[in-house]
């Protein structure tokens, strides 16, 4: 969020500085595009401060003075702003509900304890979306909304957790779906990687959209599909065709042998999951 609002109002003619406690900016996405996002934001002309935290704001009149320091160390410096966003995360909002009246459970972030049908620890009483565990994103609720709703009435309802989409609403967007490969490696897992540029894009090159491109994670084994980074123009559309084959837990083959149009910034979905599986056509 914090990249996002950034980057409208730098697009806006402000000065805009992202002070980021980690040392990589847009923690959970793939490390490697990451790197290029933070470069595509820079020409945009905002500027970073990284393994900094802010120690302390106060207000001298109109404007905002800030002390930063770095991660580890003891000296610290100052930085003047007319705004401050802070956007350091999101946590449910459950205090103040009185929830264990009821008798329902809360764990050590504040989430509500449900079972695998969102039935809280008060059996007439469920729970979805940013109060439960899970990614706080809209669609996410959404989903269990829906599977609520179906099992209430009886049917079978079901949330793909592992096909959860994620989007950074930058120019250029930043989209995944799935595992990076950082967690790959952490879970021991096999895989293989197939990437492709958009600026091998023939629709990429036409519309002046060639930074970023697409990397597809694959099991080893089996070829599933395991996860699919995004960095470019539409990456928030373009995700919806990975999210669609991992929920049906498709093959890089699988969206390889599909057809796509051309030119489209589609095709490079399909050339990075040709590459997955060593048979890159246009790289």
């Amino acid at each position: 969020m914090g990249l996002e609002l950034g980057s409208v109002w730098k697009r806006l003619g402000s000065e805009v500085t992202i002070v980021e406690y980690g040392d990589h900016i847009a923690p959970g996405f793939d490390r490697g595009l990451g790197r290029q996002f933070q470069r595509s934001l820079e020409k945009l002309g905002l500027k970073f401060r990284l393994s900094t935290r802010v120690t302390k704001v106060a207000t001298e009149g109109a404007a905002l003075d800030l002390t930063l320091q770095k991660v580890g160390r003891e000296e610290t410096e100052a930085l003047e702003a007319d705004v401050v966003l802070v956007s350091i995360g999101r946590k449910p909002y459950t205090q103040g509900l009185d929830l264990g009246t009821v008798g329902i459970d809360t764990d050590e972030a504040g989430r509500i304890s449900v079972d695998s049908h969102f039935r809280t620890s008060c059996p007439s009483i469920y729970a979805i979306g940013d109060v439960i565990a899970g990614p706080m994103l809209a669609h996410k609720a959404e989903e269990e909304g829906i599977a609520l709703a179906e099992q209430l009435a009886g049917r079978v309802g079901h949330v793909p957790y592992d096909a959860i989409p994620s989007v950074v609403y930058t120019q250029p967007e930043f989209a995944m779906v799935g595992k990076t490969e950082e967690q790959l490696k952490q879970d021991g897992v096999a895989y293989k990687t197939g990437s492709f540029p958009f600026m091998a894009s023939a629709r990429a090159r036409a519309i002046a959209a060639t930074e970023g491109g697409v990397k597809v994670l694959t099991d080893a084994k089996t070829d599933r599909i395991l996860g699919v980074h995004i960095l470019g123009a539409s990456a928030g559309e373009l995700i919806a065709e990975a999210t669609l084959a991992m929920t049906f837990k498709a093959s890089a083959e699988d969206v390889a042998l599909a057809c796509h149009a051309h030119p489209t910034l589609s095709e490079a979905l399909k050339e990075a999951s040709l590459g997955a599986y060593d048979r890159a056509l246009h790289l």
